[in-house]
């Protein structure tokens, strides 16, 4: 397919990748001519060349070459900021006229409404609304990966007035990017990223912001718990605000419920009568909705056997930990490193089968591995 990405950040950078590697055709355009170029000489694309594209898009005739740069594209994919993309997916769906139409943005319904105002119905028939749930806390083009897609949920927003041919090629760009596409209305959409995704985003802020004044010898006690629930404050706070207040409606209704459940916390932490109930229950109702997260592959949630490993930082530690683990035969389901503090020895929690715990905690003892308790009893004879 021939596909034009309007807006080279990190969403439109990482899907001219991804789609480039498969053969397709991309051109890129972005208002910067920096970000423009950046993102082309990655690899995510070839820059358009606005002026004979257009002129292609009213008069296909006019191009030498039908395989063109400019010639006029299948698919073009908004990928510019949300504030601004109503008017660009407006202006898209003029410029080519025979294109799809289709976007990056993570809230559709405002959107969606904002574009029905600019266009008319047949053009709005061109227009199919997609949001890939992939993302990181960096942005901009030089953030982008051509495996940022890869086995994530790409929804997308049609019913049953969507043509079907139009429809497909949206299927089929998403699909060869890697990821797997879900259809979904665009306010229940909206509803469902409002709680996986920006009111998290917005209590990872507000965690992360009690840390600025905080002394030095406090921040040093810092696990691998604050810098889960802080990694994705490093996101840009310009973007985010854009986003938050196009989908303000539904983020105001979950922080409400959220500021209810922390009001009862706050009043538990009085220590009156009932207190330690309310806390014990704040928690669980947490365990009760964190076994609720899909689990590997997105399949159900599985729970795994853990198995703790002291590992030294150094070279080639971490390659030979895994080769270990492979030639014992088993499969890690998953895994997260802590480092120690003051020492240079990390903590790696292998997450496995329960059936295969003692299996592989004997095999990796017997390979010279430690896990805690026998670290602590070779500790205690030395």
């Amino acid at each position: 397919m021939r596909v034009h990405i309007i807006g080279t950040g990190l969403l439109g950078a990482s899907l001219g990748l991804a789609l480039s590697a498969k053969g397709h055709q991309v051109t890129l355009e972005d208002t910067s001519p920096t970000a423009q170029q950046l993102a082309a000489d990655l690899g995510a694309g070839q820059v358009l060349n606005s002026t004979a594209a257009l002129a292609e898009a009213a008069d296909p005739t006019v191009a030498d070459d039908a395989t063109s740069p400019a010639a006029h594209p299948d698919i073009v994919v908004v990928a510019t900021p949300p504030d601004v993309a109503a008017r660009v997916i407006a202006s898209a769906l003029e410029d080519y006229p025979n294109a799809t139409v289709t976007d990056v943005a993570s809230v559709k319904t405002r959107l969606l409404e904002a574009v029905r105002e600019l266009v008319t119905e047949p053009q709005l028939d061109r227009y199919i609304g997609c949001h890939p749930m992939a993302g990181r806390e960096k942005s901009g083009a030089i953030a982008a990966q051509s495996d940022l897609f890869t086995a994530r949920p790409w929804v997308i927003c049609s019913d049953e007035q969507t043509p079907a041919d139009r429809l497909g090629e949206v299927i089929a760009m998403a699909e060869d990017t890697g990821a797997s596409v879900l259809h979904l209305d665009p306010r229940i959409h909206d509803a469902a990223v409002a709680k996986v995704s920006h009111v998290p985003q917005i209590v990872s802020s507000l965690v992360a912001s009690q840390l600025r004044h905080a002394p030095l010898e406090e921040i040093s006690l810092a696990g691998q718990g604050l810098r889960d629930v802080t990694r994705i404050a490093a996101s840009d706070p310009g973007l985010w605000t854009q986003i938050l207040t196009g989908n303000a409606e539904e983020v105001r209704s979950v922080l409400i419920d959220l500021r209810t459940e922390l009001d009862e916390v706050i009043g538990a932490l009085e220590l009156g009568p009932g207190s330690t109930g309310l806390l014990a229950k704040a928690i669980a109702l947490g365990n009760e909705g964190h076994d609720r997260i899909p689990g590997k592959h997105g399949q159900p949630p599985t729970t795994y056997a853990v198995v703790t490993i002291l590992v030294p930082d150094t070279p080639g530690m971490l390659a030979r930990l895994f080769k270990d683990i492979g030639d014992l035969g088993v499969n890690v389901e998953d895994f997260r490193m802590d480092h120690a503090s003051g020492r240079k020895l990390g903590m790696v929690d292998v997450s496995v089968v329960p059936a295969i715990q003692q299996e592989l905690e004997i095999g990796l003892l017997s390979k010279g591995w430690q896990i805690p308790e026998s670290a602590i009893e070779k500790e205690g004879t030395a």
